[in-house]
């Protein structure tokens, strides 16, 4: 709550919001370790013993325990919460208002995936909904007020704009875009009659919305003109991939044969890309490598997952080792002999009206 307050206070400070953010984490992880039984403490590896700091046993820091709660690295809540811890180490004072500036969404994303986490774990006794507060801001009302945010964010000095741009440089673009990363919005004024259930902000989830209304509502959330925290909120096939164009994508960068059967198939089962049961949430994909068509009611794949699939078995021991049998090599086909007498070496080559 007391970093909540720094953001949300115009005379906040930056510095005070990342170090209470990292505190809330840290002991949410601590907790949740604790109540799984969980040794959170670091231990010598000459000893065995617990490393002990004024006799008391030294626990894990944030990052030791983001890594263990968040195993996979390409996670999006662990990359935004290992943003900040390394932008808490950074930060110089007299630019903690340009970066407050350059981080928001990144900054509501670290508090949104706190709020899940607590929740997750804890149970709802313990959500924040109802103690927090949309903040009031000037932001969206005066041209003048966006091209002063726009010039402030340009106007952090070159070491920490580094520290964002390669920390975000080996992240899958995929990632970068997810809402638990970086969320980001853009306000709509509700017009019209007021009803006693209607509240100041209202977040909309596509699954309550008629056809019409959903076409309308994804259209506007890809241009960022909606509030949304649904996850499934991609349902267009704009740049997405059929399985058949997927194989072919993959096949033109392999020595050797890739189909949809066996291997593309096989391929997402394993990497958990989609869900394998049939009566399984068909929306519980992988957003970095597949989305999934309400329209149609089929799988479309990103030209990430082409990516990907090419990492995994782009060489014959890879697609070896991942299916356990040798590869299709692809067949060479021999170009024809051109007709007419041989051309002597060093002569030179005339070209043919039809070239």
């Amino acid at each position: 709550m007391k970093a909540v307050d720094e953001w949300n206070c115009s005379s906040g400070n930056y510095c005070d919001f990342l170090t209470h953010m990292h505190k809330a984490w840290h002991y949410l992880l601590h907790a949740e370790f604790h109540k799984a039984k969980m040794d959170y403490h670091y231990v010598d590896s000459t000893s065995g013993k617990h490393v002990l700091v004024d006799g008391e046993p030294k626990a894990w820091d944030l990052e030791r325990c983001l890594k263990r709660r968040y195993p996979n690295s390409a996670d999006p809540v662990r990359l935004n919460a290992e943003l900040f811890v390394a932008l808490r180490n950074k930060v110089e004072h007299r630019y903690e208002h340009n970066l407050k500036i350059a981080t928001g969404g990144k900054a509501q994303a670290l508090v949104m995936n706190y709020e899940q986490e607590m929740v997750d774990h804890f149970g709802s006794k313990y959500s924040l909904a109802d103690r927090l507060r949309f903040p009031i801001s000037l932001q969206a009302l005066t041209a003048e007020g966006r091209e002063q945010l726009q010039a402030a964010a340009k106007k952090l000095p070159k070491q920490t704009r580094d520290l964002v741009a390669k920390f975000e440089a080996a992240i899958d673009p995929a990632v970068l875009e997810d809402l638990k990363y970086d969320y980001r919005v853009r306000l709509v004024p509700i017009v019209g009659s007021k009803t006693d259930a209607d509240l100041a902000i209202n977040f909309v989830k596509l699954d309550d919305l008629t056809e019409e209304e959903r076409k309308t509502m994804v259209e506007a959330g890809r241009l960022g003109t909606v509030i949304t925290r649904v996850k499934h909120v991609e349902v267009a096939d704009k740049d997405k991939l059929l399985p058949g164009q997927v194989a072919r994508l993959v096949e033109e960068q392999l020595p050797f044969e890739f189909h949809i059967q066996p291997e593309h198939t096989e391929m997402w089962r394993r990497l958990g890309v989609r869900p394998t049961q049939s009566g399984a949430d068909p929306y519980d994909t992988d957003p970095r490598y597949c989305v999934y068509n309400e329209t149609f009611k089929s799988y479309a794949y990103t030209p990430a997952w082409v990516k990907k699939i090419v990492k995994v078995i782009g060489t014959v021991e890879k697609y070896r080792a991942f299916f356990g049998k040798e590869p299709r090599m692809k067949t060479l086909v021999a170009m024809p002999k051109q007709a007419g007498p041989p051309v002597e070496e060093g002569a030179p080559h005339s070209q043919s009206k039809s070239a």
